[in-house]
């Protein structure tokens, strides 16, 4: 049994906040491209391969930032007879391909880095710092755009991540381009660059670690069956014990638990109606648990309860 008002509540605001999601993912999207096409285009007139490899770097951004806008325009239908908790998914599935980008996106750095340090070559410190300005612009508009809404989605987080490590990234090669031209010190290049893919690194397992335990059907970090459990039986004299309980989640945001309740003798069909109602409201404000399913167990029906858990 659920509280169907409350819920509609909640997916009316889920609904309407994936819908600013997504706007703010297509202004972003739309500024990347952009500048991905002007730097292709004057990389391709100037003859200039820093353009047209930073044009390529663009174009990384572009598909994640395509990630998540489809991630998020798939979670938004509803449900239906084979999709019962609809699409939501999409976003989980959507981070953790960005996750994976990312370590990708990595090894290509310091593989790049490593060759570089092997084999030294000129670097034109202008040039690069103008392309590394150009970078650094586009990234801080699409993090201003992002900024906040990627604290309460997994997808949008690990787009704005990406985002964030490469605004770092080009911060440390505006760095290394001023060294460069006033030192020649070109080994200055992959250093920056090694260091940088470390942050990027550690931005990645995070946000892998997080769409893993969500696609793999674990507990919401924090939270476990014992604690709710526990709560539970605390809160509600009426429960004498819990079976068969289990916890997880669709989303970070959206949070499912069902259990088997061993209720005390004498409560009529109409109480024990009563007091799922009270443990559902009660999870879901405590929690934000917006589905709860309990099966009532009398003492006679214990037995079946401890077998089934």
């Amino acid at each position: 049994m659920t509280n169907h008002s409350t819920k509609k509540e909640f997916s009316e605001g889920l609904f309407e906040y994936r819908h600013v999601a997504q706007k703010k993912l297509l202004l972003s999207l739309s500024i990347t491209v952009i500048t991905m096409i002007l730097e292709f285009v004057g990389g391709y007139l100037s003859n200039s391969m820093a353009l047209i490899s930073d044009a390529g770097h663009m174009f990384t951004h572009a598909f994640a930032l395509i990630i998540g806008l489809a991630a998020i325009i798939i979670a938004r239908k509803p449900p239906c007879h084979h999709q019962t908790f609809g699409l939501y998914r999409a976003e989980v599935l959507a981070a953790f391909v960005n996750g994976l980008f990312l370590i990708a996106v990595v090894g290509l750095i310091v593989y790049e880095a490593i060759l570089r340090l092997l084999h030294p070559s000129e670097i034109l410190g202008l040039e690069m710092l103008l392309i590394a300005f150009i970078g650094l612009i586009v990234n801080i508009a699409s993090i201003m755009i992002l900024r906040g809404v990627h604290k309460e989605n997994l997808n949008i987080r690990g787009v704005f991540y990406h985002m964030f490590a490469d605004a770092i990234s080009s911060v440390g090669i505006v760095i290394a381009a001023l060294v460069i031209m006033y030192t020649n010190w070109t080994f200055i290049d992959p250093l920056v660059s090694i260091g940088i893919s470390i942050i990027i690194l550690f931005w990645a397992w995070g946000v892998l670690k997080d769409s893993t335990r969500i696609l793999l059907e674990t507990a919401p970090k924090g939270l476990n069956i014992d604690m709710i459990a526990d709560d539970l039986k605390e809160n509600f004299s009426e429960i004498r014990e819990l079976h068969n309980v289990h916890l997880w989640s669709i989303t970070p945001d959206m949070l499912v638990f069902s259990a088997h309740a061993q209720i005390e003798l004498g409560k009529s069909e109409a109480k024990q109606e009563e007091i799922i109602s009270k443990i559902n409201d009660y999870l879901l404000k405590k929690y934000n648990i917006i589905e709860c399913t309990i099966q009532i167990c009398t003492e006679q029906g214990s037995e079946v309860c401890n077998i089934s858990s």
